[in-house]
């Protein structure tokens, strides 16, 4: 499965796999800007991502508040050095904030990705995404993607499943299919 992230345009993804799905967008993309607050308890380690792609092609960028994250991904996307940009959102982005992301993007060809909390989506992202865990006792790497957002297309929802030794995203039939 490709991901249909849209180049050039800021997406979002929520739900308790979201962090999985911006590994693996982030595989997709070869190069990566993690940027995130500091005061978070939870950190990134780039080595734990190396099931999806090589750890030295991440860069983490810790900021002290929501307003320095959206400078640093703002500016990140507009130049273009790095072709995917994530950023972990703590509050909800107002129309302006979003569009700047998205202007930026635009600016540099990059694709970012906001990593948001359940119900706090922007209306300037292009494509928001719901990610959960499926319950299989035969298979802990199983997920149900969602698209419960989409500026230019349909809402659909996939069963995916991460191969990690041929480093792709494989879509399965749901139980019962």
């Amino acid at each position: 499965m490709n991901l249909p992230l849209c180049k050039a345009r800021v997406h979002e993804a929520c739900g308790p796999a979201a962090m999985v799905f911006a590994a693996i967008s982030a595989a997709r993309a070869g190069r990566v800007l993690w940027v995130r607050e500091a005061w978070q308890e939870e950190l990134v380690n780039p080595v734990g991502l190396a099931d999806f792609f090589d750890p030295a092609c991440m860069l983490v960028a810790q900021t002290r508040n929501q307003t320095e994250t959206l400078a640093v991904a703002e500016e990140a996307l507009k130049d273009g050095a790095v072709p995917f940009v994530i950023l972990e959102i703590t509050r909800p982005l107002d129309l302006r904030e979003g569009r700047r992301l998205q202007l930026a993007a635009k600016a540099g060809n990059t694709t970012g990705l906001c990593l948001i909390p359940e119900g706090m989506g922007s209306n300037a992202a292009e494509t928001r995404w719901h990610c959960a865990p499926v319950f299989d006792p035969d298979d802990s790497t199983l997920m149900r993607w969602e698209i419960i957002k989409n500026k230019s297309g349909t809402l659909k929802a996939w069963h995916v499943r991460w191969n990690a030794a041929a480093r792709r995203l494989d879509v399965v039939s749901p139980a019962g299919e």
